[in-house]
C-alpha cells in the first residue's frame, strides 16, 4: 500500500483513493493469493477501504475566521484533531469487528478510548523520535532517541492495560462460519464502494451477517486431534473438559470459541465428567451420555448406555448400539465436532473427507479405507448400524424348506 501511494505521489496522481486501494489489494493477491484468508490482508485492507469512504463522503472540520485569535485557532485544531481521531477509530473499528470476532471470538468496545488516549502521543512523540534515532544512527547519536521512544511506548502499554481492566472492556463471541463473515465483507463493499443511495442496503447485509452469526449451532461434544481431550455441554450449557495431556492448547482455543471466560487452569473445568480407570463419562443436556473408553473393560456398559462411545485404544465390539468415534476417524479426519440433531449426531471435521493437500496429505489409511466402511462408525449425522459376525441363521431360515 505504500509503495503504490508513493508511486502516486511522484506522478502526481490523487493517493488515498479506491483506486489507490484497489491496485494494492490486487498486487498482494498476485504475488500471493493465500493472504485472502489471513487476518493481516483482512483487516488491512477493511479498515483502509472504510477510512478512505468516510472521508471520501466528508469529514466534520471546524475552521475558524481569518481574524480569530491565535488561541482560537489553536483551540480548533485540537478539536478538530480529536473529532478525526474518533471518526476515523470508530470508521476502522467498525470495518475491522467482524474479522476480529471470527478470528480471535473477541470485540473490543473500547477501542475509541485506547486510541484517543495512546495516539497522540504516538503521533507527537514516539514516531518524531523513532524519525530522529534513525537519522542519527549513522553518527552513534541515537541511544537516546530510542530511549525517549521507549517512554512513549511505556505509555501506550499503561493506556492499554487501564482499558482493558475496565468493565466490559472486551466481549467475547461465539464461533461462526465463513459465511457470516463473506455476508459482512459484502455489506462493507456495498457501504464503501457505491456512491448512490444503494449503498445504505450495505447495512441490512450486515444486520443478517450479525443475525446469521447469532443463529450458529454449538458442538455438544468436541475431540482434539490426538484423541487425549474430549469435551461435552452438559445441562448447564457449558463446556465439560476431561484431559488426558499435557498440551492446552485444544481447551483454550476451545474456550475461546465458545465465548467461555474460563482460564485453561481452572479447576472447574472437569465439573460433569466423572473417571475411573477403565474411562470417563460425561452428560449431555438431554440426559444422554458420552462415554471416553480408555480400556477395553469399559465397552460392556459404555455400548449399552452412552449415545456416543469415543474409543481411545481399541475398537469396540460390533454390536455396540451407541454411535461410536474410533480412533481410526480423528486420525484421519483431525479434530472433531458433534452436534445434536434429534436423537443423532452430526460430525464435523478439521479436514473433509477428500482432503489431500501436498502439504497435508492424506493418511495412508484414510486412502484405504473410508470412516464410514469403520464398524460402528458415524459420518456426516447418518447413525451407523451394528454389524454382527454372528453366523447363526434367522427362524426364516430354519423354516425356509418347511
Amino acid at each position: 500500500m505504500i509503495a503504490v501511494v508513493l508511486l502516486g505521489v511522484l506522478f502526481d496522481r490523487p493517493t488515498l483513493t479506491m483506486r489507490t486501494l484497489t491496485v494494492a489489494a490486487m498486487l498482494a493477491l498476485f504475488f500471493a493469493p493465500e493472504s485472502v484468508v489471513h487476518l493481516s490482508f483482512q483487516m488491512s485492507f477493511a479498515a483502509t477501504l472504510a477510512l478512505i469512504a468516510g472521508y471520501e463522503r466528508g469529514a466534520l472540520t471546524l475552521r475558524a475566521n481569518t481574524d480569530s485569535s491565535l488561541g482560537a485557532r489553536a483551540a480548533l485544531w485540537g478539536v478538530n484533531e480529536i473529532v478525526g481521531l474518533t471518526v476515523a477509530s470508530l470508521l476502522a473499528g467498525a470495518a475491522t469487528t467482524p474479522y476480529a470476532a471470527f478470528h480471535f471470538h473477541r470485540i473490543a468496545p473500547y477501542g475509541v478510548l485506547a486510541n484517543l488516549l495512546a495516539m497522540p502521543i504516538v503521533s507527537a512523540w514516539v514516531m518524531p523520535m523513532g524519525i530522529l534515532g534513525v537519522l542519527a544512527m549513522p553518527f552513534g547519536l541515537d541511544a537516546e532517541f530510542w530511549r525517549q521512544m521507549g517512554y512513549g511506548i511505556e505509555w501506550m502499554d499503561a493506556v492499554g492495560l487501564w482499558v482493558a481492566s475496565l468493565p466490559g472492556a472486551f466481549g467475547r463471541v461465539t464461533l461462526f462460519g465463513a459465511g457470516p463473515l463473506l455476508l459482512a465483507t459484502a455489506g462493507l463493499l456495498v457501504i464503501g464502494l457505491l456512491k448512490t443511495p444503494l449503498r445504505w442496503s450495505g447495512f441490512a447485509l450486515a444486520a443478517l451477517a450479525v443475525a446469521w452469526a447469532a443463529c450458529t449451532p454449538v458442538p455438544d461434544v468436541l475431540i482434539a486431534a490426538d484423541g487425549r481431550t474430549f469435551s461435552v455441554r452438559g445441562p448447564n450449557g457449558r463446556l465439560a473438559f476431561h484431559h488426558g495431556g499435557g498440551d492446552t492448547f485444544a481447551i483454550r482455543e476451545w474456550l475461546a470459541a465458545d465465548a467461555d471466560g474460563r482460564d485453561v487452569h481452572d479447576r472447574g473445568l472437569g465439573e460433569g465428567i466423572a473417571c475411573d480407570p477403565t474411562g470417563c463419562v460425561g452428560k449431555l443436556a438431554d440426559g444422554r451420555f458420552v462415554a471416553y473408553a480408555l480400556e477395553p473393560d469399559a465397552f460392556a456398559d459404555d455400548c449399552r448406555q452412552a449415545a456416543v462411545v469415543i474409543a481411545v485404544h481399541d475398537e469396540p465390539p460390533a454390536d455396540c448400539h451407541g454411535q461410536v468415534i474410533g480412533r481410526a476417524l480423528w486420525r484421519a479426519r483431525g479434530a472433531l465436532t458433534l452436534r445434536r440433531a434429534g436423537t443423532d449426531f452430526v460430525l464435523e471435521s478439521a479436514r473433509s473427507k477428500n482432503f489431500d493437500r501436498p502439504w497435508a496429505p492424506a493418511t495412508a489409511s484414510a486412502a484405504r479405507t473410508s470412516p464410514a466402511d469403520t464398524a460402528g462408525s458415524i459420518e456426516d449425522g447418518i447413525k451407523p448400524r451394528a454389524r454382527s459376525d454372528d453366523a447363526t441363521p434367522g427362524p426364516q431360515d430354519i423354516e425356509a424348506d418347511e
